[in-house]
């Protein structure tokens, strides 16, 4: 009997899934992208930035879940930045809008399937560090999982990662010393923080935010988590970047509306843009 008959249906339904999904985005376009970007709340516009841009939306993939968040167009972007072949999500999936999280992470599977070798995952992100302002860049060096929940429940494929897959230095360091060169020398302040990675889409209660700044956070946001933990499972290389959004401090006495949020991230993404350009050219 082969290994293969051996494996859970759940395995092969979701390999047979993954498999359709890159055949059909290899028959729209012959870009082969050794880099994956994820476009976070208001950061797809950092598509502007791709030369050659192939737009295929999400609703025309087999098994991609469609973005109902807003800010998030719903495009895969194929095309090439800074000299390197790329494909981008502008617009991730959220387990609040009701996806499980194996759905949230799918792309990230397809995007290895394709030849992908390094995750850039971007995302808007709530201040903790008082030592931040909205506006400013955080480069992910941890994360803490306060979802209760992890995409890797349920079977394990053998052919994709192991049972018990690592997450030390899930953050790549040498990737985070490329980013605070090119920042350096862009003048831009790049921070470094731990990402604290919740459900919503309630935002905090200054209770619960106090907890955070106890556990060693340093910003808050309902993305990023799921996706790098299914990056590193599949052997991709991980840098994460969040965009201060607003700053959510439990003594504060207001906290940022949706729209703030949106807002603050439309100013400042220029910052992102350039940074992200000039990494993936270092990658």
């Amino acid at each position: 009997m082969s290994k293969t008959a051996t494996l859970p249906p759940q395995v092969l339904e979701v390999r047979a899934q993954i498999a359709e999904a890159a055949a059909y985005l290899r028959s729209r376009t012959p870009i082969q992208p050794k880099v994956g970007l994820i476009l976070g709340s208001g950061l797809g516009t950092l598509v502007s930035e791709i030369e050659g841009a192939e737009v295929i939306p999400y609703a025309e993939i087999p098994h991609f879940p469609t973005s109902t968040a807003p800010g998030h167009a719903g495009n895969l972007v194929f095309g090439m930045l800074g000299g390197q072949s790329v494909v981008a999500m502008q617009g991730r999936f959220h387990t609040y809008e009701g996806y499980t999280p194996q759905q949230v992470t799918f792309p990230v599977r397809v995007m290895q399937a394709m030849g992908v070798e390094t995750l850039v995952v971007t995302c808007a992100t709530g201040g903790l560090n008082k030592q931040f302002q909205a506006g400013d860049l955080m480069l992910i060096k941890d994360h803490l999982n306060l979802t209760g929940n992890n995409p890797l429940i349920g079977p394990n494929d053998p052919e994709v990662g192991p049972r018990f897959p690592v997450m030390f230095d899930a953050y790549r360091p040498d990737l985070r010393a490329i980013a605070h060169d090119i920042a350096k020398q862009q003048g831009i302040t790049l921070h470094e923080g731990v990402y604290a990675g919740i459900t919503g889409p309630a935002f905090f209660t200054p209770a619960e935010l106090g907890h955070l700044v106890t556990i060693g956070a340093d910003s808050i946001g309902m993305s990023t988590v799921f996706e790098t933990i299914v990056a590193v499972h599949c052997g991709l290389k991980v840098l994460g970047l969040g965009m201060i959004s607003d700053m959510a401090l439990p003594d504060g006495d207001h906290h940022a509306t949706e729209q703030e949020v949106l807002d603050v991230v439309a100013k400042s993404a220029g910052k992102a843009k350039a940074l992200v350009r000039d990494l993936v050219a270092k990658l």
